[in-house]
């Protein structure tokens, strides 16, 4: 089974105008329209089995759509997650809410929600996920939203997992888009999984590597962030990479199986 851990869709009533937005900010281009239809049809040309849909709540009036609408991709080849915003007071009883509803995680964008991943908002978020089971994926390192302001630093993940002890704790990108001198520093080693999102054919080969051999091919799930990078070409990244047939295929999808308890 070969699960991408990453990735978004958006309604389609807003779906064009958020990947315009979206494009112009990170200027790069879509792989996909943003819609349901247009991430199933990457899943299934990739030859992918399950993607993993992460929605962002950027504030918390948010919530309860963002809630609703993941609640509808539940079953089949697409799996939504949810999200809490740290600036709702209502945040530990919507985790609750979530955890009833069946939603296996939450998504976390701290320079989207406009936080430092470090503030005790965020540490009572995992505290309280890891509580009710729920797996939290979180954006790592830098961000094109604001190049010069990273919410979420290797080192202030590191001080977040030594605290508060988080299960089922992703960090995307590698544990740190572009940061990855700091992710082998500070978080290689720890209790926290990876994923490849948008990184594959970005970060030298060798050190991809040298954290899979370091960290733990058991830690490291196979992401693309769709449709910031392609399912298919990722694949085949994956695919070429000079590692053990047992560490592609619990990187591909063995670790996802586990973690999404399938």
């Amino acid at each position: 089974m070969i699960v991408d851990f990453h990735t978004h869709m958006f309604p389609d009533r807003i779906a064009s105008s958020t990947i315009r937005f979206l494009s112009d900010v990170c200027g790069i281009r879509a792989y996909t329209d943003g819609t349901y239809g247009g991430l199933f049809n990457s899943t299934k040309a990739a030859g992918i089995d399950l993607s993993i849909a992460l929605p962002v709540v950027t504030k918390p009036s948010q919530y309860g759509a963002i809630a609703q609408f993941a609640r509808e991709y539940q079953e089949g080849n697409i799996l939504s997650f949810a999200g809490v915003h740290p600036a709702d007071p209502n945040a530990g009883s919507a985790l609750v809410n979530l955890s009833k509803m069946g939603i296996k995680g939450i998504k976390l964008h701290p320079d989207y929600q406009d936080m430092y991943f470090n503030d005790i908002r965020y540490k009572r978020i995992l505290a309280r996920a890891s509580e009710l089971g729920l797996i939290t994926v979180v954006h790592s390192g830098f961000d094109p939203k604001c190049p010069d302001n990273v919410h979420c630093t290797p080192q202030m993940a590191a001080e977040v997992i030594d605290e508060v002890r988080p299960s089922n704790l992703v960090l995307a990108h590698m544990g740190g888009s572009r940061m990855w001198d700091d992710v082998e520093e500070y978080l290689v080693g720890k209790d926290v999984y990876f994923d490849t999102g948008v990184v594959l054919n970005r970060m030298p080969r060798e050190q991809f590597l040298r954290i899979v051999k370091d960290h733990g091919a058991d830690r490291i799930l196979f992401a693309t962030d769709s449709p910031w990078a392609g399912q298919k070409e990722y694949i085949d990244i994956m695919r070429d990479m000079p590692i053990s047939e047992e560490e592609r295929e619990k990187i591909l999808g063995g670790n996802a199986q586990k973690l999404l308890q399938l």
